[in-house]
């Protein structure tokens, strides 16, 4: 039986890609569900706390630190295998998400090749039900495996238990703090790409392929290079890779609103028919988070104190020395500017914790 590797007083700046935060009183890093279940009963006997902390690339840590156990799970598995005209593929939840994204495309299933790029690991994807250019997650996940925090129950989730919607599931909901996802089931269909669904992917497969359809290593060289020039791509050599990637969702506002916001544009001298809104479902249209934010006084490369908005992509917090108290002052300076302006409410995508 494994055991958890626990350590007390571990600094945490070092795995959150934002490269700030304080210390955890207490870190357990867990190389399968038997070590994971012996963390939490440990956390359980001295009534701490627990956060599991995945790939560090969508949270935001106190600059004084979380108490408690923080948990580390790092199960790399992967296996796969044949369901019909299908392949299951079972990867454990401390597998880097794009070194999934990578095999699954080497391997010719296609499913997750627009989600490239992304950083993080396969344990977070169900959270927030991730996704980019036109895909998400969860239109291929088959099963959730987890364990029950206060328990240490095993379960296997049905997607449908789960709640996914727009960048949100239960995990982020009535299910918060309740399970550690442990493994995830995709089911991924051999062959090439379904069509491009997303814009700007599409047009940039266009300038490089015509009319020839792209393969999947294509779609997901396109995807990668995009994700590249906005800074969304982890690069030590970038100074804009100190970010937790897009900081914030973009809102989803009744069609109500709509003709409100056109008359806002239209007294900033903007053509209103340059907003861009995409349908999220019936009477409900989604905003881009980005264009409001230019739009209200904001723009790329700015610096604020210890933070800044990239030089490449004006969705994304970079953090420039000022720790996680200017990292959240920013954010909540956007917010205000967005809200003042438009009367929009953007919410963070990354979690906060310890504050």
């Amino acid at each position: 039986m494994s055991e958890p590797r626990l350590r007390a007083d571990v600094e945490l700046a070092s795995y959150t890609t934002l490269h700030c935060g304080g210390p955890a009183a207490h870190l357990a890093e867990c190389d399968d569900v038997d070590a994971l279940r012996g963390a939490l009963a440990w956390a359980r006997e001295r009534d701490l706390p627990t956060f599991v902390l995945g790939g560090g690339s969508n949270v935001v840590v106190s600059d004084s630190g979380v108490s408690g156990l923080v948990v580390r799970y790092l199960d790399r598995s992967y296996e796969a295998r044949p369901d019909g005209d299908a392949v299951v593929v079972r990867a454990g939840g401390g597998l880097g998400w794009d070194a999934l994204v990578a095999r699954t495309v080497e391997a010719g299933l296609a499913g997750l090749e627009c989600l490239s790029g992304i950083p993080g690991l396969v344990g977070a994807a169900p959270m927030q039900n991730v996704g980019a250019y036109g895909q998400e997650v969860a239109e291929v996940i088959s099963a959730v495996e987890v364990v029950e925090r206060a328990t240490g129950g095993v379960q296997i989730l049905d997607p449908a238990e789960c709640g996914f919607a727009y960048r949100h599931s239960r995990f982020k909901a009535d299910w918060r703090d309740r399970f550690v996802v442990t493994a995830v089931g995709f089911r991924l269909r051999p062959g090439p790409p379904a069509p491009l669904r997303y814009g700007e992917l599409s047009r940039r497969a266009l300038d490089a392929f015509g009319d020839r359809p792209p393969s999947l290593a294509e779609v997901r060289d396109l995807v990668l290079s995009i994700r590249r020039s906005k800074g969304m791509v982890l690069d030590p050599t970038d100074a804009d890779t100190r970010s937790a990637g897009s900081f914030f969702t973009n809102p989803i506002v009744d069609d109500g609103e709509l003709p409100r916001l056109r008359e806002v544009a239209a007294g900033l001298g903007i053509d209103p028919a340059s907003m861009p809104g995409y349908p999220a479902g019936e009477g409900r249209t989604k905003l881009s988070a980005a264009w409001l934010i230019q739009r209200s006084g904001f723009d790329k490369g700015e610096q604020h104190g210890g933070a800044g908005l990239s030089s490449k992509h004006v969705l994304a917090i970079v953090h420039r020395g000022g720790g996680a108290a200017a990292v959240v002052a920013l954010a909540e300076r956007v917010q205000e500017g967005v809200r003042r302006v438009w009367g929009v409410e953007l919410s963070p995508e990354p979690v906060y914790v310890g504050f």
